[in-house]
């Protein structure tokens, strides 16, 4: 039975990298590696050009090919007999090719060097199996799907998106469902800043907390954020070698003039395959949820669009509870506890809303410029009872004039606190209302820069 194009899905994710051959006008062949490939349909797949190479120049001159694929599990090899229909420069497989090679290409410092010119979809004609290609007994294939419990998995995350009482319940709570449901161990749910930066303020699986930030165009998950599509990358290991050793290459000659910094992006610093989709809700970016796996092969063809529902249930359900402000003000201040002997001194700095507490960092943006504001109200006259409608009416925090989840903040705000410092801390007490406890004595001091 000849296998389809879905079915080999795992030998194009370039974990096993794919060779091509081609032939010019007069029948020299040309064999060379492939970069990156994404199925167009079911007849279809598209090529990534990147480079002036041999095998574009034999394809404008004789549109035949034959590229042999390899799956990283049964190594089976499969041949498949191309024909070039078209080369876009637009349109959905470039754009998903685009998005994979510049995560790669921005995490690595080659932006300015390892870009996607075009999409060269061809035409499968046919598909064979290599036989013979591993010598001695065939590998085991990998076990069978379980729909049932592909479905249960779905239910579970479902379940604890709908029962969430805040907005950080459904964020944490959907992240260890992933978990249970899925063994999906590491992920995170990263936000906009307002400042062209994604921050962590929900994950599972990692050390750090809160605040790992991402800008937006940088790495898989910036990428994801720009380009508002969910890509799934495996063999991130491998890609990021054979970057490397371009980049040392290019280091080594003229270009070196062209190459940026490596970025350092918070999660797995062995990861080797990840999963990015955007939270969207009516076209707004709402957030990325990212997924990464220290095994190559843990996020398959299926997952994408399991995981999409659950990713649009989560943005609704995030856009649903910034809708939920309680109209009523806030309850008085109760008189302030016993402060205790611990002095420590809070340093706001106006020209980019950074707050230090005693010389290190805390927090900067939209949540420092709540920090600063709550800080300023306790030492004027020991204020500590908030509501969120205050907040978001206050024009001196800057939020846009659409509706902003401002509790997102709120959350950052929550957890930078109880990782740096412990002694302030946002307790909630209704729907929409909090109160600042303090358990140190403040010294506040703002300055216009560092």
């Amino acid at each position: 039975m000849t296998p389809t194009l879905a079915q080999l899905d795992r030998c194009f994710q370039r974990i096993l990298p794919g060779v091509i051959a081609t032939a010019d006008a007069d029948g020299v062949p040309n064999v060379n590696y492939v970069s990156q490939l994404v199925v167009v349909d079911e007849r279809h797949l598209a090529l990534s050009y990147q480079f002036a190479t041999k095998t574009r120049a034999n394809l404008a001159a004789n549109p035949r090919a034959a590229l042999e694929v390899y799956d990283p599990l049964t190594l089976d090899a499969y041949r498949l007999e191309l024909r070039l229909a078209r080369v876009e420069t637009a349109g959905p497989s470039f754009d998903l090719l685009a998005a994979r090679i510049t995560a790669l290409a921005s995490h690595t410092g080659l932006a300015d060097v390892f870009k996607l010119r075009a999409a060269y979809v061809c035409e499968v004609l046919a598909i064979e199996r290599r036989a013979g290609f591993i010598a001695g007994p065939d590998v085991a294939p990998p076990p069978a799907r379980d729909p049932l419990a592909e479905a249960a998995g779905l239910m579970r995350v479902s379940e604890r998106i709908a029962a969430a009482a805040d907005l950080d319940g459904l964020l944490v709570g959907a992240l260890a469902a992933l978990a249970d449901g899925f063994g999906f161990h590491h992920g995170r749910i990263l936000v906009p800043d307002g400042d062209g930066r994604l921050v962590t303020i929900a994950s599972h699986g990692y050390a750090d907390g809160a605040g790992g930030e991402v800008r937006v165009g940088e790495g898989l998950i910036g990428v994801v954020a720009q380009t508002r599509r969910l890509v799934r990358a495996l063999g991130i290991d491998a890609d990021l070698r054979y970057a490397r050793e371009l980049r040392a290459e290019i280091a080594r000659g003229a270009g070196a003039s062209r190459l940026a910094p490596e970025v350092p992006l918070p999660g797995l610093p062995d990861a080797r395959s990840q999963l990015a989709l955007p939270l969207l809700a009516h076209d707004r970016l709402l957030g990325v949820l990212a997924l990464e796996s220290r095994d190559t092969l843990t996020f398959a063809q299926w997952h994408e669009p399991f995981l999409q529902v659950l990713a649009n249930q989560i943005a609704l359900s995030m856009e649903h509870m910034a809708e939920r402000d309680d109209d009523e003000p806030p309850a008085p201040s109760l008189a302030p506890p016993p402060l205790a002997h611990r002095a420590r001194t809070f340093c706001y700095y106006a020209n980019d809303d950074c707050v230090f507490v005693d010389d290190a960092y805390l927090v900067r943006n939209v949540p420092g410029k709540i920090l600063w504001k709550l800080l300023r109200a306790f030492a004027a006259d020991g204020r500590t009872a908030w509501s969120n409608r205050e907040l978001r009416l206050d024009p001196t925090l800057g939020l846009p004039a659409l509706k902003d989840n401002l509790e997102s903040r709120l959350i950052l705000l929550r957890k930078r606190l109880a990782d740096k410092c412990p002694e302030l801390a946002l307790v909630p007490t209704r729907r929409g209302h909090f109160r600042l406890e303090v358990a140190c004595r403040p010294t506040l001091i703002e300055r216009a820069s560092a």
